[in-house]
């Protein structure tokens, strides 16, 4: 499978529009005070169905056959990636089936039940979901649509940072939230084509390093079911696809703790009235943490997602 390019992004920014929200780019005098810095936010908390995921998930599906719609399609999520195929589905009636953990926050699942889409529980610890999600697949003949190790999901996720560089112009700086690369490796062509000279650096949270080890060594590596309250960060290593993007195109990787991305999101929360879930922070906290120097620069932020689980804050400040 050929990696996507610039024209990607492109063509999928042709293929969503009218259907994605372009979303909202948000400033704080608070926040460019505290950094030195001009940052942009992209808001991707306020796409439809919570998250970024819906760039890519319709980009997909919007470009299967007939025959390919008809029979429908499978996907494997911790959350947002299957309530965007639900919706996307939903929007192109086209049959899908959700493999998702039984742990998954529940705002997500009810969300995802919400768009009509069929959902199948698997255990994190015990099960493997690409294994379930292939063997249903072929029992019912579904096209599967991986989370992120897609060109046609890579590339539409690649159109958020699009849009920031249209709207904002050339950026020194950045930084993209990365579970699976897939949002890291679209922002990482969109500036390549829209701002050639904007350091492009991956944000994972500590306690799932595998993209950072994998920039490092520049060898593929894992990780298995990473304890952090970055849900949609705990995937278990970079693709067939995004792992070459991120080599090719991205300037830097970092991580940040667990501790550090909730004072970020609550920040966001209080100050910018900014509803942001932990995986969406990742970005921010590096900016407002200092992990990553701005002080002085052009920064832009992606705000992947804004599906919190309510029910989790007690807990999450307790761990403040």
């Amino acid at each position: 499978m050929n990696l996507p390019t610039f024209a990607d992004v492109e063509s999928a920014a042709r293929q969503i529009a009218g259907v994605a929200h372009r979303t909202a780019i948000a400033t704080s005098r608070a926040v460019n005070t505290r950094t030195a810095a001009d940052v942009f936010f992209k808001c991707e908390n306020l796409q439809r169905a919570g998250a970024f995921k819906f760039r890519g998930a319709y980009n997909a599906l919007s470009r299967l056959s007939a025959d390919e719609r008809r029979r429908g399609v499978l996907t494997f999520s911790s959350g947002n990636h299957a309530q965007a195929v639900a919706l996307a589905g939903q929007l192109l009636d086209i049959p899908r089936l959700i493999v998702m953990p039984s742990d998954v926050p529940a705002v997500k699942r009810q969300a995802t039940e919400g768009y009509g889409g069929e959902i199948v529980l698997y255990d994190r610890e015990r099960d493997d979901r690409e294994a379930i999600g292939r063997r249903l697949a072929r029992e019912r003949g579904l096209t599967v649509i991986p989370p992120y190790d897609h060109p046609h999901i890579i590339a539409g996720a690649g159109t958020a940072a699009h849009e920031l560089f249209e709207e904002v112009g050339l950026l020194d700086l950045l930084l993209v939230p990365c579970g699976g690369g897939g949002l890291l490796g679209g922002s990482a062509l969109a500036a390549r084509g829209l701002s050639p000279q904007c350091r492009v650096v991956g944000v994972e949270p500590a306690a799932g390093d595998d993209a950072t080890r994998s920039f490092r060594s520049r060898q593929l590596q894992t990780t298995y079911n990473p304890r952090t309250v970055a849900d949609g960060a705990r995937t278990p290593s970079l693709g067939s696809l995004t792992f070459p993007l991120m080599l090719q195109h991205v300037s830097d990787m970092t991580t940040i703790d667990d501790a550090a991305l909730l004072r970020a999101m609550f920040y966001l929360w209080e100050r910018l009235k900014l509803v942001v879930e932990p995986t969406g922070a990742l970005g921010a906290a590096a900016t407002l943490d200092g992990i990553v120097p701005v002080a002085g620069k052009r920064v832009g932020v992606i705000l992947s997602g804004g599906n919190v689980d309510l029910s989790q804050v007690s807990a999450w400040i307790a761990q403040l």
